[in-house]
């Protein structure tokens, strides 16, 4: 029969740490698996990971493309199938929905998409909203309200 203390992993597979700097007769003394001189030897001497030794390091080297828009407005996504399954009587907006766990924390904006369907009527409070999704809101009776902001 097995038991958790009679468990022990197969036999080498598991290997003894290296203990540098303990003398001649361990073969790891003197200079500690270091080697003589230069950078590597010395304590606090390290190298950051794209240094090429003096050369041009290889991300400096390659050209950079595209365009990073400052501008860009990133948008939490919520379908209203999952609009129809907050249980809130009053406005539904990014911190009702944030609460609920439906948009990451995150996101500064909130996007409705029309992906789904909606029976009851809801006033909502978002930044932007698809064709679909505010046809389906108010014909359900609900009401949007759109958030500007000034960029």
């Amino acid at each position: 029969m097995i038991t958790l203390d009679s468990l022990r992993p197969h036999s080498g597979s598991r290997h003894a740490r290296k203990r540098v700097g303990r003398g001649q007769g361990s073969g790891h003394g003197k200079t500690a698996c270091r080697g003589q001189k230069g950078q590597r030897s010395r304590t606090g001497g390290s190298i950051s990971p794209g240094f090429e030794g003096g050369q041009m390091p290889l991300y400096r080297q390659l050209p950079k493309r595209g365009f990073k828009n400052p501008f860009k407005r990133v948008y939490g996504i919520l379908n209203l199938d999952d609009l129809a399954e907050i249980e809130h009587d009053g406005v539904i907006d990014l911190a009702c929905v944030k609460a609920k766990g439906l948009v990451h924390k995150r996101y500064r904006l909130l996007k409705i998409l029309g992906d789904g369907e909606i029976d009851r009527p809801v006033m909502v409070r978002v930044h932007a909203i698809s064709r679909t999704a505010r046809e389906k809101i108010e014909a359900a009776g609900g009401q949007i309200e759109i958030i500007t902001t000034e960029t």
